[in-house]
């Protein structure tokens, strides 16, 4: 393919894309197939000799989208949102055009330094703390990971890293594996300090959790993997208070802040403890610039040695929508969650099972677990939505999370009226059959 046929196909994707995304609530939101689908659609190895685009672009409605989820599809309410728009799939474009390696500064000093100062951009947008942004000479400063766990493992090894070389520093005679060995990491049973948990959207309490931290010199990270772009409103800020204890932060702006996945942003008080767990200096990736300390090179700030132009999706989002539009896009979902907790309640065959903060509504039916997997496998098999489960307190619980760009009211009722139908057929069978028992 030359630049010309690329300039034609690429605009037919575009217009594919733009289509797909502008019809998506007519797709069925969750596949039909079964496992193993699609090694029988296709060769069993690549082909000898090239094949046009116009085979390849015909394979996608054939192939690949019988077996897709659609995660933007307005009848989505799984999981957590995965967010995207416009101006980050063409952002997106550019990165893949431009196809740097960022993993030093000489690599790509526009992919570093973007990067740098969007950290500061969003760091702003939530009001951390200033020990946590770079600005021109700060000792924190902010990096993209690919997902909340990369950032989770990181920190801790960081962590690990500090205490050993700090208790080294103290006791010489100990080795690294005397002390390696005694290392101890507290959790609770959703993994570190959070904000906005997987299965409920709960909130620990860091303004308790962080003053023992730092007595007891425990690094802390905070996930905020979902909730954390809601700060932005400064009506729902104060639950990041107590972020000012931490050593580390993160959350997800491919989440619910309109930049397509991955971008997972971390920030730390503390660069230099980072680059003392992730520095390697092979001779090839040496330069001059180094010796001035204002160089910063990400690859001491992650696991992988490449990295992609990340920070062009957040720049793009951030300035074509700005803050207000952005804080509008939360808003409107965490409206459309109180409206769907608001049906809920009103039906008395229903509970609520945990407080709605955000965009996420915990209910069921009082009832069984048993009930509850049924009326879940109904919904599912369905498929005109699409939920998730989670267990709370031995209960089994529906999440419902409103995850698309563009659901609206509409989409909520319907949820809940094919939800509440289903719940009315269920119950039917469920006396009938349990009553012959």
């Amino acid at each position: 393919m030359d630049a010309a046929e690329f300039r034609k196909r690429g605009k037919e994707m575009v217009d594919y894309v733009a289509d797909y995304l502008e019809k998506i609530e007519k797709r069925q939101v969750f596949p039909d197939v079964e496992p193993g689908y699609l090694r029988p659609l296709i060769a069993d190895c690549a082909p000898q000799d090239p094949e046009s685009f116009e085979d390849v672009f015909k394979d996608i409605e054939k192939i690949i989208m019988p077996g897709v989820t659609h995660w933007h599809s307005p009848y989505f309410f799984a999981y957590f949102p995965s967010a995207s728009s416009f101006p980050a799939l063409l952002a997106d474009m550019l990165c893949g055009g431009i196809g740097c390696v960022g993993f030093s500064w000489a690599a790509s000093p526009a992919c570093t330094e973007l990067e740098t100062v969007m950290l500061d951009w969003l760091g702003k947008m939530v009001n951390l703390p200033k020990e946590f942004l770079a600005e021109k000479d700060g000792q924190g400063g902010g990096v993209i990971q690919g997902s909340a766990s990369e950032a989770t493992l990181i920190a801790l090894l960081a962590a690990r890293t500090k205490i050993i070389r700090q208790v080294q520093s103290e006791k010489p005679e100990l080795t690294e594996a005397d002390i390696m060995g005694r290392l101890v990491a507290y959790a609770s049973d959703q993994f570190c300090a959070t904000l906005g948990t997987t299965s409920c959207c709960s909130f620990d309490k860091l303004l308790e959790l962080g003053p023992i931290c730092n007595k007891e010199n425990i690094w802390m990270h905070i996930d905020a993997a979902y909730a954390g772009s809601a700060f932005i409103c400064p009506e729902f800020r104060h639950l990041l208070n107590g972020v000012e204890f931490a050593d580390s932060f993160n959350f997800n702006p491919h989440k619910w802040l309109l930049v397509n996945f991955d971008c997972s942003a971390m920030w730390v008080k503390k660069r230099s403890d980072l680059i003392g767990a992730f520095k390697l200096e092979p001779l090839y990736l040496q330069h001059h610039h180094q010796e001035s300390g204002l160089v910063t090179d990400y690859r001491h700030w992650q696991i992988p040695l490449g990295r992609r132009f990340r920070s062009l999706k957040l720049w793009f989002v951030l300035r074509m929508y700005g803050v207000k539009g952005l804080q509008e896009h939360i808003r409107k979902h965490i409206r459309l969650s109180h409206q769907f907790e608001h049906l809920v309640l009103q039906d008395e065959r229903f509970e609520i099972c945990a407080e709605v903060v955000l965009g996420l509504v915990c209910f069921r039916l009082k009832g069984s677990n048993e009930l509850n997997e049924a009326l879940l496998k109904s919904i599912n098999d369905a498929k005109k939505i699409h939920l998730v489960p989670c267990h709370l307190r031995e209960k089994f619980v529906l999440r419902f999370a409103v995850c698309s760009r563009t659901v609206e009211s509409t989409h909520i009722k319907f949820a809940w009226q094919h939800i509440s139908q289903l719940a009315t057929d269920l119950l039917k069978t469920w006396e009938h059959n349990h009553h012959q028992q």
